[in-house]
């Protein structure tokens, strides 16, 4: 398989992850991506034996867009650091067929995580067991069925973005699970993480890494509006 590699260095890669990939094993059994990428790494660097690789985050199965991962354990535990401590930059690219009721805007709500059903639910006051889920959106695109949001994610929470979404009325386009009517005809959703933005774990440089999302003729569409 070709992958589409956003960035390669002795510390860090990350790969703009397609709809249908798992980041990392599960018990489907499915080849997972993290797996492609050390097969790769092992092949072009000739590596004996079994190759390191750190999955710093992970996206949703339906979901696209950058996935990074540490070829080292210092850049692992380092990136997991900026991870926990929320100094990683994380923005999103959304598209709904009914718009937020503000150009933009913050979404806090209270998101408990049901573990059988694998989704999450979000509320708009604290519960038992429930965790703090911020982002904020900004309107961004649009045609005449669809709107993009750009979004930028401030808590880690499960499904938070998909969840956040459709709690006000405005499910990801495709995204069954959390109340969109119908799916898309490629599968996956319109949901790609779009940016990530860090310091390097090692050589401190200041990193952008841009995903454009999958090619069809609504991110296309969506795409040129952004100028890129």
């Amino acid at each position: 398989m070709v992958m589409d590699i956003l960035y390669e260095d002795n510390h860090l890669i990350a790969i703009n992850k397609r709809g249908s990939d798992l980041v990392q094993g599960d018990r489907s059994g499915d080849l997972s991506l993290d797996q492609m990428v050390k097969d790769y790494l092992k092949k072009k660097y000739h590596k004996p034996g079994e190759v390191f690789l750190g999955v710093v985050h992970r996206l949703d199965r339906p979901v696209t867009g950058v996935v990074l991962f540490a070829r080292t354990s210092k850049a692992l535990s380092r990136m997991n650091r900026l991870f926990r401590d929320q100094e990683i930059s994380k923005t999103y690219w959304a598209v709904v067929k009914e718009p937020p009721p503000e150009i933009e805007g913050e979404l806090v709500h209270f998101v408990i995580r049901d573990e059988k059903k694998n989704k999450s639910f979000a509320f708009n006051k604290p519960r038992k067991g429930s965790k703090e889920a911020r982002l904020s959106y900004r309107l961004i695109g649009r045609t005449n069925q669809y709107h993009l949001l750009e979004i930028d994610l401030h808590t880690g929470r499960h499904h938070q973005i998909r969840c956040q979404l459709s709690k006000i009325g405005s499910p990801v386009r495709g995204d069954l699970k959390y109340g969109y009517p119908r799916s898309n005809p490629q599968g996956g959703i319109h949901l790609h993480a779009r940016c990530l933005r860090f310091e390097h774990p090692v050589s401190h440089e200041k990193l952008i890494i841009t995903a454009n999302p999958p090619k069809d003729p609504l991110w296309n569409e969506f795409l040129s509006q952004a100028g890129d």
